[in-house]
């Protein structure tokens, strides 16, 4: 038996990447992994491909980062016309290779299919139960193995994988971003609230890519068509796209959050640059929390837009002041006190030639517990900083998420039950502040829709 022993992260984290391609002729496992690795940002613990030839699947998945775990042996093993991929950061159980996706392949009337999934299921234990009274079997832990379960068996008994589709969504309760492959044909759907995203392209050649990031798409070389509809079904295959709707929640919640940390910069969503919406969310925040400062450093990587939006507003220099280790992964066991508080040397370090004598404002994207805001701000007076004023483009995070990302409890987050300046206090900072609701709002303004999932900031969930 596999234990993984890890630290509650002091960041949100993403849970799942996934990511697919219909396209006869191409190299569509290596397609995928190239989708996959665009996507690593987003699961970074174990990594799958599973690929369709007409009339079989085959799959490979191992714990591990997208380029540990496919090497061109595998590669060249995965051949056939169309492929799906995930990659995951587990929020429960260890990240052990039986929870990887996409799960072992299930079959409806001897037809192979393969789920990959982004979000999280909040009726899960509710449904397994149900279904091992059916006599289901179930060889991992994870809530995509009970979609796979739930989509077989009304496929069976109305014939349609489509069919077995939309009765799944009719039963399955919380966030999903799902693609699921047949030998002949991907199946691309949203949760009817919207709260993932997934997006479709075009490959050059005419073939067909999913993937939950644009930067998914630009990397296999695929233009932008449009995202998946919230309740949408897609079907990508030898007809070409060809697409139903069902009925979508009254009110549509997409994640908020991907704006601000989860999504890569490059990425677009519902219409909106990731990059140009955190510039406006640090130029919104120079207005609503003015200071006067030397220069303006950015937390890297998701707080750097943001700086230069903040810097640019404000007219105070931007600097480059803070190095990111971009080769340190996830350590699995941190045995002492001292060795966590100190975890963060390994990923951020100051350069004291830089921000010695100077008064700082600092911006990062998001305050969790903030033992990471608290070590970094002790780091920076430690490099010789004369004043850290800390300022984050997200509000206070006073709740946690259910919908597939990994958050403390509401006891463990700094932001609930305390003041502005109790947190300011505890973390060490000269001055603290955070964007407001509406000032985020603003920044993202440029989406198609009106409707977000903000539960973290206001503790009003789209789904109970």
């Amino acid at each position: 038996m596999e234990t993984v022993v890890r630290e509650m992260p002091d960041a949100l984290e993403e849970e799942c990447g996934v990511f697919g391609v219909y396209a006869p002729g191409e190299d569509v496992a290596r397609l995928t992994g190239y989708g996959l690795q665009a996507l690593q940002h987003r699961g970074q613990e174990s990594a799958g491909i599973a690929v369709g030839d007409g009339a079989h699947l085959s799959c490979y998945k191992n714990v591990g980062l997208v380029t540990q775990v496919f090497d061109d042996a595998v590669m060249d093993a995965l051949v056939g016309d169309l492929a799906v991929g995930h990659v995951r950061y587990s929020t429960s159980g260890a990240a052990a290779a039986r929870a990887a996706a996409p799960p072992p392949l299930s079959s409806i009337d001897e037809v192979e299919i393969a789920l990959v999934h982004n979000g999280t299921l909040l009726n899960t234990e509710v449904l397994r139960a149900s279904l091992e009274q059916e006599g289901a079997a179930f060889a991992s832990g994870t809530d995509t193995e009970v979609a796979t379960h739930i989509i077989a068996e009304a496929t069976r008994r109305t014939g349609s994988v489509r069919e077995g589709i939309r009765h799944a969504m009719e039963v399955l309760e919380g966030a999903y971003a799902m693609i699921l492959a047949t030998p002949e044909a991907l199946y691309a759907f949203r949760d009817p609230h919207g709260i993932r995203p997934l997006c479709i392209g075009r490959l050059p050649q005419g073939g067909w890519v999913v993937s939950s990031e644009t930067c998914g798409l630009d990397i296999a070389g695929a233009a932008y068509v449009r995202d998946v509809e919230p309740a949408e079904v897609v079907r990508l295959g030898r007809d070409g796209l060809d697409a139903e709707s069902g009925p979508a929640a009254p009110r549509r919640a997409s994640c908020i959050f991907e704006y601000v940390y989860f999504a890569r910069p490059d990425s677009v969503i519902d219409g909106q640059s990731v990059y140009q919406a955190r510039r406006a969310m640090g130029a919104i925040l120079s207005q609503e929390a003015p200071v006067e400062a030397d220069l303006v450093l950015g937390v890297p990587d998701s707080g750097t837009p943001a700086a230069v939006g903040y810097a640019e507003a404000s007219g105070i220099p931007y600097a480059f002041g803070i190095v990111k280790n971009h080769y340190v992964g996830r350590t699995f066991i941190q045995p002492t006190q001292a060795m966590r508080e100190r975890g963060i040397t390994l990923k951020l370090n100051p350069l004291p030639s830089v921000i010695a004598g100077k008064r700082l404002v600092v911006i990062d994207d998001s305050i969790v517990r903030g033992t990471t805001s608290r070590q970094l701000v002790t780091m920076l007076y430690e490099a010789g900083a004369a004043e850290v004023h800390l300022r984050i483009v997200s509000p206070e995070v006073r709740w946690p998420c259910f919908y597939g990302i990994d958050t403390a409890t509401r006891e463990q987050l700094l932001a609930a039950g305390r003041t502005t300046e109790e947190m300011r206090q505890w973390i060490g900072c000269d001055s603290l502040a955070f964007i407001s609701l509406e000032g985020l709002h603003r920044a993202v303004g440029a989406a198609r829709h009106q409707g977000w999932c903000e539960a973290c900031f206001t503790g009003t969930y789209p789904i109970s």
